[in-house]
């Protein structure tokens, strides 16, 4: 059931699109089939030095925490977990869920307590919105105070912002010295041949894809210039050098493993999809201090952060859990126990 149809492993840009009918549909069916069972973590963990709360705030709380099933989401899931672990709750994990509104719906429902979600998806997906709002706080802001109807509190956001960028390969930027989206628009009306794209097919059609990006820049992208193809071709395929620019989202691990250099985009054409913590209201109610031990962790968090913990799940193959909880410990988040 993915309307979440970024491919693998990060399945996004249909985050974009939901309309409130559809979520009210599939939230239907997603009760009548039920989410995934969750099992316990069993980390033996204590706050660390740089956990920023006294003690085990969260003591006798039972607490289940989802995400969405791909890599930066389950990790991102299993960071949140291991803390409120750290913190003194039992956890359920109920991560990996397929799709942007199971997730939703199970923190909407009380399903599960919490999870880390992006504001582009609170707005677009989830609150119906069309038009992003360029400014990231101002996003994050908007999105709490409406989603608030809804039995839904958003903590802080962090500077991650998974989104939409075009990138290329070393030898390309030397070559065309491009920095910027602007200077891609200038390059496709001085030398047309040259900016050729490898796109995901989703991306070719979407206004907040390709044909939105090239009219907000005023882009001259023939048609026989774009090949579509999955999303984990797109990286190999820029890395190649098959095309002079391809599409990649910003927090992906594969950027940096792959010496590419993405784009600015100068116009702000891309929504903002900063994380934050979504909770469930009444479960807020109940254990407040869920915010002030998730608020030091969310702000360490950044899209270099990202890539680095992606990147060692994607590229290196190593174990979402045990990614989150080294980074829990390296920052100072938690200790063993």
């Amino acid at each position: 059931m993915r309307i979440h149809p970024r491919p693998a492993p990060h399945g996004r840009p249909g985050r974009r699109r939901g309309a409130r009918f559809l979520v009210t549909l599939l939230a239907t069916v997603l009760s009548s089939c039920g989410l995934v069972s969750g099992s316990a973590m069993s980390d033996s963990v204590l706050p660390g030095p740089k956990a920023g709360y006294p003690g085990r705030p969260l003591t006798g709380a039972q607490l289940t925490v989802t995400s969405k099933e791909f890599t930066e989401q389950i990790v991102l899931g299993q960071m949140m977990g291991i803390i409120f672990e750290a913190a003194g709750a039992k956890v359920i994990d109920k991560t990996s869920i397929q799709g942007s509104i199971g997730a939703r719906e199970a923190v909407k429902s009380g399903t599960a307590d919490a999870a880390y979600e992006y504001t582009g998806t609170g707005w677009i997906t989830y609150l119906g919105h069309t038009k992003p709002i360029v400014d990231p706080q101002q996003q994050w802001k908007a999105v709490r105070d409406e989603d608030r109807k809804n039995g839904i509190v958003w903590l802080p956001a962090s500077t991650l912002n998974n989104t939409y960028a075009l990138a290329l390969n070393t030898a390309n930027q030397k070559k065309l010295r491009v920095h910027n989206l602007s200077q891609v628009a200038a390059l496709s009306h001085k030398n047309p041949g040259a900016v050729t794209m490898c796109v995901e097919n989703e991306f070719a059609t979407r206004n907040d894809g390709l044909p939105g990006m090239a009219r907000a820049y005023g882009m001259n992208v023939p048609s026989g210039n774009i090949r579509k193809m999955t999303g984990g071709v797109v990286y190999t395929e820029t890395q190649k050098g098959t095309c002079a620019f391809g599409e990649v989202f910003t927090t992906d691990g594969r950027i940096k493993a792959m010496h590419l250099h993405v784009l600015a985009d100068d116009k702000h054409f891309f929504p903002n999809y900063n994380v934050a913590p979504e909770i469930n209201a009444e479960a807020l109610k109940k254990y407040p201090a869920m915010a002030k031990v998730l608020a030091p962790v969310t702000k360490a968090l950044n899209n270099t952060v990202a890539q680095e913990l992606n990147r060692k799940v994607d590229v290196d193959g190593q174990d979402p859990h045990e990614v989150a909880k080294d980074w829990l410990i390296r920052e100072g988040f938690i200790k063993e126990g």
